[in-house]
């Protein structure tokens, strides 16, 4: 076992980053005693997922009920619609469903999720969206301005070198089929930025408010360290304990992280019909 944190905890030099923690064939993969204690030694823990896959979902309840954190911040959910869960059952998925105007909110039913917030019983919640019908603001006023004053603090600032902001925006035409205007892509890149730097602020202030530590229950792409919101949190703590879960399907996730756990993929209809 210790072998194995200690690959963990050098992680970046080897493989990038990212490893799988693999079961026997297909089997789910649940992080051991060992990881569970690396996790619970850092200021920050965030948690991908697949937003659709019940099984990423469980692990992430699983972990929030071994680390019990002191806050949990949500990629699903405002810092408005966090702060009118306190004081709710929040194992009583009917009615955090309905306070969170769950139905309309476009993401994968509750059900999935209902076990992640019932783990995150006992701690404060934040939370770190920023809605969709945004994105045409970002557009006109870059992602630096629509943040404010804080954007210098998270690196929002600083534009992207010409390389990786090629790899971002060719990741995000992949991501939709291809099927987006070209034009459209600077734009998509700029949103995921704002984004991270969102969860990141979240985050910040949920230490603050908590000293910690945090768990942040967020997508794959959000959590992962080579470009997601673990940059932008670095970037303005670089003193913070900072571990990255990935969660993967058949061993395959986009991404380095601190660590990878495994999981059957779910069978899905085929996104790209949406764009035809």
């Amino acid at each position: 076992m210790k072998n194995l944190i200690d690959f963990v905890r050098k992680g970046a030099s080897l493989l990038g980053g990212a490893f799988i923690i693999a079961g026997s064939g297909h089997a789910l993969a649940e992080p051991t005693a060992g990881e569970i204690h690396l996790l619970a030694a850092a200021d920050v823990v965030i948690l991908g997922e697949v937003h659709d896959n019940a099984a990423h979902h469980q692990i992430q309840a699983d972990i929030l009920n071994a680390l019990s954190p002191k806050a949990v911040v949500w990629e699903m959910i405002t810092q408005t619609q966090a702060a009118v869960l306190s004081g709710i059952d929040l194992k009583d998925a009917t009615r955090v469903s309905a306070q969170l105007d769950w139905g309309n909110s476009g993401w994968p039913e509750f059900e999935l999720y209902a076990p992640v917030f019932a783990a995150a019983t006992g701690a404060q919640q934040f939370g770190g969206l920023v809605p969709r019908a945004q994105a045409g603001e970002v557009m006109e006023r870059g992602a630096a301005n629509f943040f404010g004053d804080d954007a210098a603090l998270f690196g929002l600032d600083q534009r992207l070198s010409e390389a990786e902001q090629q790899a971002r925006e060719a990741d995000q035409l992949s991501n939709h089929c291809n099927a987006l205007p070209a034009e459209m892509l600077p734009m998509m890149v700029e949103f995921q930025r704002l984004r991270d730097a969102a969860l990141a602020k979240a985050t910040l202030q949920a230490l603050k408010a908590t000293g910690g530590p945090v768990a942040v229950i967020t997508g794959n792409g959000h959590a992962r360290k080579d470009r997601g919101m673990p940059v932008y949190l670095t970037q303005a703590r670089p003193d913070l304990s900072v571990v990255t879960v990935g969660q993967s399907e058949n061993g395959q996730v986009a991404g380095a992280f601190d660590l990878v756990l495994d999981s059957d993929p779910v069978e899905r209809p085929d996104s790209c019909l949406a764009f035809q």
